[in-house]
């Protein structure tokens, strides 16, 4: 029990780390100060930080994942849905203190491993796939305006999500996610 503790402690080190320094910008000497272990006893939880990096977006994955499903399962229309899509990714800023994980460690794509970053790939294909059946719902229930092609909407209302996370870290302000998502949130009825 103690080993899951320890190991849950340090991931939730990382991930606070990651989300608003960046993968590059925390060390296992940083986590064992933060947690109060030694930097071996980190090494034989995650013996590389890339094992750390896969257990933090596995995690995240499945946490993300089942918030996902949660939403669409207990909103009924495409609209409130959509609505509290961007609440998730708005809660995740922290104020503006943080990032999503899967976009700080896309920042970080040079610095990462191959295999980390296949699983942010999974992770984005993950949310597209929540954001299409979004859209697509629309069509039937007409809840968000213009929503013609669910794709492709899915696919732009990602990427507006993701810049306006970037731009609201980048200024420390949530108030500028907000404005970003603005016109997005005008088009649900």
């Amino acid at each position: 029990m103690m080993e899951q503790n320890t190991r849950t402690t340090l991931l939730d080190s990382a991930e606070r780390a990651v989300r608003a320094r960046g993968y590059d910008g925390f060390s296992y000497a940083d986590l064992a100060e933060d947690v109060g272990i030694r930097k071996a006893s980190i090494h034989y939880h995650f013996p590389t930080k890339s094992a750390l990096s896969l257990a933090l977006i596995d995690r995240y994955h499945s946490r993300f994942d089942a918030a996902c499903s949660t939403i669409r399962a207990t909103h009924v229309t495409a609209a409130k849905q959509l609505s509290a899509m961007i609440d998730l990714y708005r809660d995740a800023l922290a104020g503006g203190r943080q990032l999503c994980l899967c976009i700080a460690f896309t920042i970080s794509k040079e610095s990462l491993p191959a295999d980390v970053m296949d699983k942010v790939g999974q992770f984005r294909a993950m949310v597209l796939g929540h954001l299409t059946a979004i859209f697509a719902q629309s069509q039937d229930d007409g809840t968000i305006r213009a929503a013609d092609a669910p794709k492709e909407e899915a696919r732009a209302t990602l990427a507006l999500l993701e810049g306006a996370h970037l731009a609201a870290r980048a200024g420390e302000d949530i108030a500028i996610f907000d404005g970003s998502l603005s016109l997005l949130r005008k088009r649900l009825i």
